[in-house]
């Protein structure tokens, strides 16, 4: 298994180690549910280096990104701003999910899935055959997540005035290069705080830096709990090359004006405007005890669909759930628990927002 720069803080701090994606991750240090509660209520720090840091470079960067994805950078026109975005297949599948970050007109970061690195990278080096483009994998980088209330307030008592007031005044999905550290507002928690992308030489130092001034490590673990209480899709479970962002409740990622731009997909997407999607994900919860799962059969009045992410959601004391579903499935939906068919209720993501139950979802 492939090794991040913090392996050795993870295991020197009680972490249980699991292989996820081909990496040696900490699941958690301890209690997932406490990390879970630590990351809403104060600030939570996260190893996701596995995650693919990709810089591309060169004449025509900027017409081959809004060819390359379904949302368009053209959007982006200050250095640091940021997009979230899915790659496709010529058949509207999405390839991944990613983040795109404009740095110049000849210069775009992007950040793809550990478990996606290798066919992203030959997806792209493919789309730029002849191009002339410099595609660099980031090898030399590592990134950690900050996030959690009280994220913002820890991160800036450690810079000094002149980074401090560089990171005060990023907005959401936005990055400034402060010395070492390529500090971006974004995350995958649902709560406000950053994703810092640095030298992988300079992790641990930072690492320790920021765990000294509050954050609590916390693991893959919680991490999943809280993008799925925030109602972020999970690549490979939620979507993946048979699934469409039309389908997978991801319309908003895709950008159709101006007509003229011919990103990959297009035209399936297109078609699948015009005829209506068969299916739909649609997000769920489970009123009576028992726990959501990946894999669960759930029935509606237009037939079976299935479980895509569900976990059992710390901050609303209850199971939660994304499925993918027949798109004229109705309110009538229950889930098989082991054998027995359990009413589900049919609500709109978020399921949790700023900490708490989101409107729309009693607790």
């Amino acid at each position: 298994m492939r090794q991040t720069a913090l392996n050795a803080a993870h295991r020197a701090a009680g972490a249980r180690m699991v292989d996820f994606g081909g990496w040696d991750m900490p699941l958690h240090y301890g209690s997932q549910v406490d990390e879970h509660h630590w990351v809403r209520q104060h600030a939570g720090l996260f190893d996701v280096s596995h995650m693919c840091v990709v810089d591309l470079q060169g004449e025509g960067c900027a017409d081959f990104m809004r060819r390359l994805v379904a949302n368009d950078v053209a959007k982006l026109k200050q250095s640091g701003k940021a997009l979230y975005t899915c790659m496709l297949n010529h058949s509207g599948g999405v390839i991944d999910d990613l983040i795109v970050y404009y740095i110049d007109p000849s210069h775009y970061r992007i950040v793809v899935n550990a478990g996606t690195r290798d066919k992203d990278l030959a997806w792209i080096a493919e789309q730029a055959e002849g191009s002339g483009l410099q595609i660099s994998e980031r090898d030399d980088l590592s990134m950690v997540a900050l996030q959690g209330p009280e994220a913002r307030a820890l991160l800036l008592g450690l810079l000094d005035d002149e980074d401090r007031a560089s990171v005060e005044a990023l907005t959401r999905f936005s990055a400034a290069q402060v010395g070492e550290l390529f500090v971006a507002r974004t995350g995958y928690t649902g709560e406000d705080g950053f994703e810092i992308v640095l030298p992988s030489a300079q992790v641990e130092h930072w690492w320790d830096r920021l765990l000294g001034a509050g954050a609590k490590p916390a693991g893959l673990g919680a991490r999943d709990t809280l993008r799925l209480e925030a109602g972020m899709n999970l690549y490979g479970q939620d979507m993946d090359e048979s699934v469409s962002p039309l389908e997978c409740a991801l319309a908003w990622t895709v950008a159709f004006d101006p007509p003229e731009r011919d990103f990959i997909g297009r035209g399936a997407l297109e078609q699948q405007r015009s005829q209506g999607v068969a299916r739909r994900l649609v997000a769920l919860v489970l009123d009576q005890r028992g726990v959501l799962r990946h894999g669960q059969t759930v029935r509606s009045a237009a037939g079976e669909g299935v479980i895509t992410s569900g976990s059992f959601s710390p901050t609303l004391g209850k199971s939660i759930a994304f499925a993918l579903l027949p798109a004229e499935h109705g309110e009538s939906l229950e889930v098989d628990m082991r054998g027995r068919w359990l009413p589900l209720r049919l609500v709109k993501a978020p399921f949790v927002k700023a900490g708490k139950a989101a409107p729309g979802i009693d607790p």
